[in-house]
């Protein structure tokens, strides 16, 4: 094994092993590694067809003192479970999924990168139908499959504003749809608001609610949140966007730090009010919005660098992760 652990970037690749489960007869077999990264499914497998698949993603730290700790694993178990309920899949024991995740943490230790790098260990659970058929149904059987790859910075060069567009011409999600889970599909019909963001030299897209298209949603990957004038942090109350666990976090760590915390509606001329804005979620924790074009309009933070609240969030989600500050709820899990 050859990693630059300095220039890993955000990207896949093969590690020792990962963990598999199959369901069937109505319950989850007792899972076993693997160190093959291929499946084979029937061509005629629901999640193929009529798109019964989730994920989750989390992350794993070699922390300040060379223990490795998992970051709030029983969360992701339990919106997997979330996910699952609402397209009639069968939940995972969220005991057994924390304990299945520390399992392949640690059959790949040595890929969990070196402390001081800012990389982790990334962990992948993905769960889809696999019963062959051509009728609109839920699947019998399913496969929960959870990978892990080294990672390092999101965006690389270190955390730099950048530019969003809004997205006026397609939706994430629909209302009442499946915004609010994490379904492989909702990524999907994302791709073509992202590549138009691109298009216009914006890395990320944002959404609006897709019912009136009159507030904000979240960005295409990411949760968003803003820093008001008077050090507010505000984020958006949505029925069609997926609970974040970073966003979670970075609001209790907030009310920590005795800081305001609003989770509402936020119309999206409010963004002209807004001393800072940022995309929030387990590959980035924060990434700073420098500018937002909606059209003709342009809403400019005047911003280089990192906001100094955003910093100071992002330090100490960071620190937590690492083993550098205080775990003072509990989110870290030794592997």
């Amino acid at each position: 094994m050859d990693i630059d652990w300095e220039n890993l970037g955000f990207k896949f690749r093969p590690t020792r092993s990962n963990i598999r489960f199959h369901y069937a007869d109505g319950k989850w077999d007792d899972g076993k590694l693997s160190n093959s990264y291929e499946i084979t499914i029937s061509i005629a497998a629901n999640a193929l067809h009529y798109g019964q698949a989730i994920f989750e993603g989390g992350k794993a730290f070699r922390c300040k003192d060379g223990k490795i700790r998992i970051f709030r694993p029983e969360a992701n178990g339990e919106r997997m479970n979330s996910s699952a309920r609402h397209l009639l899949m069968p939940e995972f024991p969220v005991e057994k999924f924390v304990e299945a995740v520390r399992t392949v943490v640690r059959d790949n230790e040595d890929y969990v990168p070196p402390y001081g790098t800012g990389g982790a260990l990334y962990i992948r659970p993905v769960m889809f139908g696999t019963t062959p058929q051509i009728g609109v149904g839920a699947s019998l059987e399913y496969e929960l499959i959870i990978m892990v790859v080294p990672v390092g910075a999101y965006y690389k060069g270190g955390i730099k504003p950048v530019d969003a567009m809004i997205s006026r011409d397609y939706d994430r999600a629909a209302p009442h749809g499946t915004g609010h889970i994490k379904a492989a599909g909702n990524y999907a019909a994302s791709l073509i608001s992202s590549k138009q963001a691109k298009d216009h030299h914006c890395p990320v897209a944002l959404f609006l609610d897709p019912a009136t298209h009159t507030y904000i949603d979240e960005f295409g990957t990411s949760n968003f949140l803003a820093i008001t004038r008077d050090g507010k942090y505000v984020t958006s109350l949505s029925d069609s966007i997926l609970p974040s666990i970073t966003n979670n976090s970075l609001m209790t760590i907030a009310a920590d730090l005795g800081m305001t915390v609003e989770r509402r509606k936020i119309k999206a001329t409010e963004l002209a009010d807004f001393a800072e804005v940022a995309a929030c979620g387990t590959a980035v924790v924060l990434t700073p919005v420098g500018r937002i074009f909606d059209g003709d309009t342009v809403y400019d933070y005047h911003l280089t660098e990192i906001g100094p609240v955003l910093k100071r969030l992002y330090d100490e989600m960071t620190g937590i992760q690492h083993g550098e500050r205080p775990d003072r709820h509990g989110w870290l899990v030794e592997a």
